[in-house]
């Protein structure tokens, strides 16, 4: 057998040696490059499971409208102090954005609020700012000192500046985008679109998307938020096709997929950087299929992880909040139905809507969904010193305590209503009950009109509460001549008074989810009747 050289051997040997050197400094490398990534992966996850019981979503209208001194008490006192100890875990301000690029929090690319035209003559932006008060750092601080999760909020097309009102106006008028840049909105005055707002900005425009992404990437880059939310409820159309009552074009869901995509890794590098995640929270219409047609491709965002939470529904609602539910729990996506005020146009169902026994079915019923919390949205008549005490706060935040509450339910708490400015029509995508006064029911003679009524929560606790259901119509006759049925058990009246019938309920007679209805009028009544409310009301003796 024939030796090697020694000396060979020896130079191999150091060779060797040198490469599990390198080896070893590059596998050290590599894993100290990892370990942070990993652990902000994490600092990301636990970001996203953290405690939302309630979500409260302020427009940011103090500065502008109901200060009356340009302090941080006073700015705080009117919608903020109070959430400190509640279960208000999450707070979204909307630092204005009352018009696409106006704000009231500091900030170089769009234009600041501080007229003091009109109603906006209290306006104490500017010289908020000028003390070096800045409204969005001041709701940082104060959510940061409480424990509360702060987003920044941008709506991403409001146009309250295309109302036929001298507040319009003064609002369009403060936009140098929108008055410098005609070409970059669906419309004019003069000629305005289908559907939407002539004042919304045209996302089709490569112009529109890019600044909407500085806005946010600004406000990620100045103040320490825990997250961003993009509402594209304000207002749902943002494409010239959408504003023709079309749906959205391939190209469009694509270019408006691909301007929420650098928003998120915008956020992920903001958030690296500093070394605490920023999350992306998107509020939309809760409709999928809805979603798509105005070119929103919320699913697709899910599928891709462009988005960490869903503030689903809004002034109108499509689905039960089981359909919402399903949809984010599929993509692992934390959902929150919104519970803005209603648009009822009849002032007796918008008083009984907006009442606290019917803010706590409406979230006993998303709760009893699955939802991870619920959103509050226009939430704010409750900060008015003479409205009525509540405990609203804390107990939309605790399903069993909500059990146990006087509740109303609604067979449609929002109806079917066209936001301010005109949404794309939603008609064919409408799956949930819609009846009020503007959108009544007719009841014949020997045929059963049937009202669908969404009770999630059922069965009741025991001891079972009473339980009436409550039919109001237009011109209110005999109630003799009603023939009404609750999941095919027969009801008996038992009080009228004005235009309403009441039946008692067992409580066994309703069941989880949806509950039918059917009203007809016995054979011997000719003239129909209008039914234009329905309501089911839950009572406990012991309150």
């Amino acid at each position: 057998m024939q030796l090697r050289n020694p000396l060979s051997i020896s130079r191999s040997c150091k060779l060797c040696s040198l490469l599990a050197v390198v080896l070893c400094l590059a596998t050290t490398v590599h894993s100290l490059a990892q370990a942070p990534a990993q652990d902000f992966q994490q600092a990301h996850r636990d970001a996203v499971n953290r405690q939302r019981r309630i979500i409260y979503n302020n427009d940011g209208a103090e500065t502008a409208i109901y200060m009356t001194e340009p302090t941080a008490e006073n700015f705080l006192e009117q919608r903020t102090t109070a959430l400190a100890g509640t279960a208000v875990d999450s707070i979204f301000y909307c630092s204005r954005s009352c018009g696409f690029g106006v704000f009231t929090h500091g900030t170089e690319i769009g234009d600041v609020f501080t007229t003091k035209e009109g109603r906006y003559e209290n306006n104490v932006t500017g010289e908020m700012l000028a003390a070096g008060l800045d409204p969005l750092q001041l709701m940082v601080d104060f959510a940061h000192e409480h424990g509360i999760e702060l987003f920044w909020s941008m709506r991403m097309n409001d146009t309250h500046d295309a109302q036929r009102s001298a507040a319009a106006d003064i609002i369009y008028r403060a936009s140098t985008l929108k008055t410098s840049h005609p070409e970059y909105l669906l419309g004019t005055s003069k000629k305005r679109p289908k559907y939407g707002a002539w004042t919304a900005v045209n996302f089709a425009r490569p112009e529109i998307r890019d600044l909407a992404v500085r806005y946010f990437e600004e406000v990620c880059q100045r103040y320490d938020v825990d997250g961003v939310e993009l509402d594209f409820f304000r207002h749902p159309v943002y494409f010239p096709s959408t504003a023709r009552g079309k749906k959205a074009t391939a190209e469009e869901l694509a270019a408006m997929t691909d301007m929420v995509r650098q928003i998120r890794e915008m956020t992920q590098r903001e958030g690296q950087k500093r070394g605490r995640p920023i999350l992306v929270a998107v509020h939309c219409p809760d409709s999928v299929e809805y979603s798509r047609a105005m070119g929103l491709a919320i699913d697709q965002w899910m599928e891709q992880g462009l988005l960490d939470l869903w503030i689903a529904g809004g002034t109108f609602q499509l689905n039960d909040w089981a359909y919402s539910v399903s949809v984010a729990r599929q993509q692992g996506v934390k959902v929150y139905p919104s519970l803005d005020n209603n648009r009822v146009k009849d002032d007796q169902a918008k008083q009984m809507r907006n009442t606290v026994e019917t803010y706590r079915a409406r979230g006993s019923n998303a709760l009893a969904a699955g939802a991870d919390g619920v959103c509050l949205f226009n939430f704010f008549g409750v900060f008015d010193p003479k409205a009525p005490k509540h405990n609203l706060f804390n107990e939309l935040a605790d399903a069993e305590k909500l059990a146990t509450l006087d509740r109303d339910y609604f067979a449609s708490s929002q109806g079917m209503v066209r936001s301010a400015s005109g949404n794309y029509p939603l008609e064919s995508f409408q799956n949930t009950e819609t009846l009020n006064g503007r959108n009544p029911k007719q009841v014949k003679p020997g045929t059963a009109t049937d009202v669908k009524l969404y009770v999630q929560d059922a069965p009741f606790s025991d001891p079972a509460p009473k339980l009436t259901l409550r039919l109001r119509f237009e011109k209110l006759r005999d109630a003799k001549a009603l023939q009404v049925r609750l999941n095919g058990a027969e009801l008996k009246p038992t009080k009228t008074s004005d235009q309403w019938v009441d039946y008692p309920v067992a409580a066994d007679d309703v069941v989880q989810g949806s509950n039918q209805i059917q009203v007809s009028l016995l054979e011997s009544d000719e003239k129909p009747w209008k039914l234009i409310d329905c309501v089911l009301n839950v009572r406990f003796d012991s309150q």
